[in-house]
């Protein structure tokens, strides 16, 4: 098709309203997906002198389609959805595999941080996701180093010093960290099972930005080096206050728990195609148009009890890398927009908002 017709096309059917486009090759693929929330001048852009990559694929391109959506929100995610779907070989955003990981606090008898790829059902604590890079690892053994958790393998057996047993006398610990005191050494019975829940809550703390104190920790070791003139490990513990502190900022979006990333979220569309968001666990979940009746906010009210309802045993299903991805663009999203963040609402607090507008109309919801 020559670019005259197709920007003939463009120019009589396209609207300057949020939406998605796909320029296609002559044999039908994907050649670049895009989004705009300008849509009709965005793909007029593409006609006017492209130079570089868009010189290129408009030499390809043979065709283009699109898809009007009510605003940009809806767009962002529909856009990286056909990404990591189509693989365009003009994008790049959304369609390298990323690796990302996620603190794990195990559930043991004396709980350890991993770095794991996956959220699984199996009663565990996560934080993330977070890129999953090198100093991420290094990141959660500085903590684990900081607060005296063990990071040991899941078969050694534990002995806290409050268990009723009969120690050897002077049992020792079964690793060096315990001999020179960075482990609480719960092998060795050298703390009671109240001191080391004690070091994990300020682990979990420390986690979800509530809490500094590790860090602290390290400053007083840092001053104390410094002090006796000790300045390759200071060296090392001002290292380890930098991937700690990078830890802490990489994890601000709500607290770093997906699992707590669960909002109805009502946004006004294109003429009024206004959207209620379902967001569960940071994924887009569903959406449905904004109700305006009783008999509309009676079915709304249905869908939000059933989306968020709880799964068995309050366990949630695996999260890889497409539901990693699409928790971090809705982070980012809600972090570039503080405004919106505050329209989106709990479901609890949704529902809660709709009895009490509508009444007996939701009584049996």
């Amino acid at each position: 098709m020559s670019k005259s017709v197709l920007k003939d096309h463009v120019r009589a059917q396209a609207e300057d309203r949020p939406g998605v486009y796909r320029w296609l090759a002559a044999d039908g693929r994907v050649l670049y997906v895009g989004k705009s929330v300008r849509l009709r001048s965005r793909l007029l852009s593409y006609f006017r002198e492209p130079d570089g990559k868009v010189e290129r694929l408009m030499r390809e391109a043979d065709g283009v389609a699109w898809d009007h959506l009510p605003n940009e929100f809806a767009a962002l995610f529909r856009e990286m959805r056909l990404i990591q779907a189509w693989r365009p070989e003009y994008n790049v955003e959304h369609k390298r595999k990323r690796r990302f990981g996620f603190v794990k606090v195990t559930r043991e008898a004396a709980p350890r941080l991993l770095v794991v790829g996956r959220v699984v059902s199996d009663g565990a604590c996560y934080y993330g996701p977070l890129a999953r890079t090198g100093w991420l690892a290094d990141a959660v053994n500085d903590l684990a180093r900081a607060t005296g958790l063990r990071d040991c393998r899941a078969d050694v057996p534990m002995h806290y010093g409050d268990q009723l047993e009969v120690f050897a006398s002077g049992r020792p610990p079964l690793c060096l960290r315990g001999e020179v005191g960075s482990c609480l050494a719960p092998c060795a019975g050298l703390c009671t099972s109240a001191d080391y829940r004690q070091r994990l809550a300020a682990a979990q703390a420390f986690l979800e930005r509530r809490s500094k104190a590790p860090l602290a920790e390290l400053s007083k070791a840092l001053a104390a080096a410094a002090e006796r003139r000790e300045f390759e490990h200071a060296a090392r513990l001002r290292d380890r206050m930098a991937r700690l502190e990078k830890l802490q900022a990489h994890l601000s979006g709500f607290r770093g728990q997906a699992r707590e990333m669960n909002l109805v979220y009502p946004v006004a569309g294109f003429e009024g195609e206004d959207r209620i968001y379902m967001i569960r666990r940071g994924r887009l979940h569903s959406d449905m148009a904004r109700p305006a009746t009783a008999r509309d906010v009676q079915r709304a009210a249905r869908v939000v009890a059933r989306v968020f309802r709880p799964a068995p045993a309050d366990r949630e299903a695996a999260m890889g890398a497409i539901a990693a991805s699409e928790t971090l663009l809705a982070v980012k999203w809600f972090a570039r927009h503080p405004q919106e963040r505050r329209r989106a609402v709990a479901p609890t607090e949704w529902l809660a908002g709709q009895r009490l507008r509508w009444g007996r109309a939701l009584s049996q919801i």
